[in-house]
């Protein structure tokens, strides 16, 4: 395929986001492959690399990487575009993979294209087929903030059209590049690997349990009986994501099933991330190249695409890239999971010398269109008509950068008082200013708290290592405090490690909930979500048996967050309905024209009983319990608002019954955490952002929007203040405290990367 591209090519500046070598990743060795391709293709464009952070301090990278990004923190993102801006560039080329990229579905990198003022290429490494709403969301914003998009197979084309209505006029079709090698036979470089006369077979990549290395290992009994000369080669570091969250339990499960199936001595293991030169060493010495992937929903796959290129012999499971480009005798496909299939068809291809020579040189034939030379000629055509389009949408210098159009940033997470209020048994419950007070122990209601801040703090990427020992912690907290005979939580311990209470109250039990429906609902730990739902179905029958609405409410939020995992479980959607029908009969005995709340009342957390209807309404679909929790936020809020309209909660010093009088003080950092949560819940299900500026509203109060004027939060200890009174801030910074300023400013930082990420700056004139 000849590309025709102007010499005086006029796209001068190209930046490629993405991952970047010496990352071991795919998009990491796609992205520098594509740089040095095209830089080499176009000596007279100055290419640059913006590459995504994983793990702390980042990596070596050479000198073409110019700017990094942490994954996790949505500010980088933001100042990366910043850079590219003031760098003159013309094109920014991004690779997309919804896991490199922070946030909810990596909606991070919404927020990094909506600063940029060039034109955007973008490049689908994967396209999903049955997206969940959040990935469709960022799909469809990805396609729409992109001026062109580039997709490996022409099946991606048609799901980019067909699933996300994407105009079929800005996307490019561009095969995975490859390396240019010879067409040689095998034989020529077997002897440096110690397989010299071996018949060999070889998978190569990132090892996980998708990889289905397993079916080869199965097969290969049968293969051997035949050809007992063959070695199967299995080359590839295991997959860092896999290496952090399991170590190398898959590895040592290929290696027992290997011993099992007594073929040792025909396998071998190449436990290592191979650089380009001696991969295709490897590849050359390959006779046949298997990919037993498990999943068909991989629209690109740079191992197939390099071993087919090299002119190797495939057999493949039929994921979609497969299917595309083994047709035509270019390759073999067998079932999914199919150990016997593999063995027929390596031991048939092993037979048939002619059929597997002819099936190298059709593969080979078609590679040299995909080596990389070629293949950055195609990208700069791209380049160059988006550099065309963005032209025409030059419109984007009219916008106007007011302050809403950058997050307000919020203040540092900083742990060190959480961290001095914990030891091994749990948080303690109370300080006499910032020291831990051993006299009063711990209790459930805290570690419940504990443990719901480290699964958010697990969603940021934050403090990774102290998210898993506080989540540790709080967890075995709560299962101890769990009493089997009476199905309830104590409360109070002693700091001697005694229960000071026979069970502990309603809420206790209602928030104990609350936190094992976040462990079995978004917990990233397997560990975690299986204890805290073990838990969970032995504590749930209890909850119909309490009376307070706060635990009702409580143990709502829970439920919720169980069957975000676990949605067909009977028993808890029918105890979803039955609590939602008190709440709401609670709202309706209580209401008055002036008086829009569940009870005669305002006390304590009091936004929660708003939040639980907001929740259980928006997701059964139950428009008026979804309107009740609404009307009933909104004139909490209204209450809440003082004349010079900041927050004002209700006073612990009296509350405020109706017709009385209001107490304004002491002010407590649960009713500001409740109200904020509330209304970023409020805010995601309305998608109105009057409620995100409420709960910003509410949670500026930690940081002095307030009666007083006076910072709780301590941005020296990382510790909030024990209450606001008529005249100080409490000094003591207990853990309720200090807790609900941590999950306050959890919540914000995931909201704030949501609205960042998908609000749309409004134009002049517009």
């Amino acid at each position: 395929m000849k590309i025709m591209i102007k010499e005086n090519s006029k796209v001068g500046k190209i930046a490629f986001v993405g991952d970047h070598l010496p990352r071991k990743c795919g998009i990491a060795t796609f992205t520098s492959d594509l740089l040095a391709a095209v830089a080499s293709a176009h000596p007279q464009s100055q290419c640059l690399a913006v590459s995504v952070n994983d793990i702390p301090g980042g990596y070596e990278y050479p000198e073409v990487v110019r700017f990094e990004i942490e994954e996790q923190d949505l500010s980088s993102y933001l100042r990366a575009a910043d850079f590219l801006n003031i760098s003159n560039v013309d094109i920014v080329c991004l690779q997309h993979e919804f896991g490199i990229y922070g946030g909810p579905a990596g909606g991070h990198i919404l927020a990094f294209l909506r600063e940029l003022r060039m034109p955007v290429v973008t490049t689908l490494h994967t396209v999903l087929r049955d997206p969940r709403p959040d990935q469709r969301r960022v799909m469809q914003e990805l396609i729409s903030l992109s001026t062109r998009l580039v997709v490996m197979v022409e099946r991606g084309r048609r799901m980019l059209q067909d699933i996300y209505d994407a105009p079929a006029a800005k996307i490019d079709l561009i095969t995975h590049g490859i390396p240019d090698v010879s067409f040689v036979d095998p034989t020529y470089f077997k002897d440096q690997f110690g397989v010299e006369g071996k018949v060999v077979l070889l998978t190569f990549g990132l090892l996980s349990p998708n990889k289905g290395i397993e079916c080869v290992l199965n097969a290969l009994p049968e293969i051997l009986k035949e050809f007992p000369e063959v070695v199967y080669i299995v080359l590839g570091a295991t997959h860092p994501n896999e290496l952090r969250e399991h170590g190398e339990a898959y590895r040592v499960s290929l290696e027992l099933l290997a011993t099992k199936n007594k073929i040792e001595r025909n396998v071998i293991f190449y436990n290592r991330f191979v650089e380009l030169e001696n991969l295709k060493e490897f590849i050359g010495a390959a006779d046949l190249y298997i990919t037993p992937y498990l999943n068909e929903a991989q629209i690109t796959s740079g191992t197939l695409a390099y071993t087919f290129g090299a002119g190797k012999a495939v057999i493949s499971t039929p994921y979609w890239h497969a299917t595309e480009l083994l047709g035509d005798d270019r390759g073999v496909l067998v079932p999914f999971g199919d150990a016997p299939a593999i063995a027929r068809e390596v031991i048939g291809l092993l037979r048939d010398d002619t059929r597997r020579h002819a099936m190298r040189k059709n593969a080979y034939r078609l590679g040299r269109e995909m080596i990389w030379s070629n293949v950055a000629q195609l990208y700069m055509r791209s380049f160059e008509a988006a550099r065309l389009q963005g032209a025409a949408l030059s419109r984007k210098s009219l916008i106007t950068k007011t302050l809403d159009m950058r997050p307000r940033e919020l203040p540092e997470l900083k742990l060190d008082h959480l961290m001095r209020m914990t030891d091994s048994t749990g948080v303690f419950q109370h300080a006499i200013f910032g020291v831990p007070n051993f006299s009063e122990g711990y209790c459930t209601d805290d570690n419940a708290r504990a443990f719901i801040l480290a699964v958010l703090l697990a969603e940021l990427g934050e403090e990774p290592e102290f998210a898993k020992t506080l989540a540790t912690t709080s967890a075995a907290f709560l299962h101890h405090a769990f009493d089997p005979k009476t199905k309830r939580f104590h409360n109070l311990m002693s700091f001697e490690r005694g229960w000071l209470d026979a069970q502990g109250s309603d809420d206790c039990q209602g928030r104990a909930l609350w936190a094992l429906g976040i462990g079995v609902g978004r917990s990233p730990f397997r560990s975690f979500q299986m204890m805290a739902g073990q838990l969970f179905a032995q504590a749930l029958p209890a909850l119909m048996e309490l009376t307070s609405p706060r635990a009702w409410a409580f143990g709502l939020i829970g439920i919720h967050e169980y069957l975000r995992r676990l949605s067909g479980d009977s028993l808890v959607n029918q105890t979803r309905e039955a609590l939602t029908g008190r709440l709401m009969d609670h709202f309706e005995r209580s209401y008055h024209p002036d008086w829009h709340w569940f009870e005669e009342e305002l006390s304590y957390d009091n936004a929660k009983l708003a939040h639980a209807l907001i929740l259980s309404g928006s997701a059964t679909g139950q428009t008026a319990v979804f309107e009740r929790g609404l009307q009933a936020l909104r004139w909490l809020n209204e209450m809440q608002t003082s004349e010079k309209g900041h927050f004002r909660p209700i006073g612990s010093n009296g509350f405020y019954r109706r017709g009385g009088a209001r107490a304004n003080f002491d002010q407590q950092p649960i009713e500001a955490q409740a109200m904020a949560s509330a209304c970023l819940e409020a805010y995601r299900a309305t998608s109105d952002l009057w409620w995100f500026e409420q709960a910003q509203r509410a949670f500026d109060w930690f940081i002095g929007w307030n009666d007083l004027g006076l910072e709780l939060y301590s941005p020296e200890s990382g510790g909030c203040g024990d209450g606001l009174h008529v005249d100080r801030v409490n000094g003591n910074q207990g853990a309720e405290s200090t807790l609900a300023f941590l999950l306050s400013l959890a919540e914000m930082r995931l909201a704030q990367n949501m609205v960042t990420s998908f609000k749309k700056p409004i134009a002049i004139g517009a």
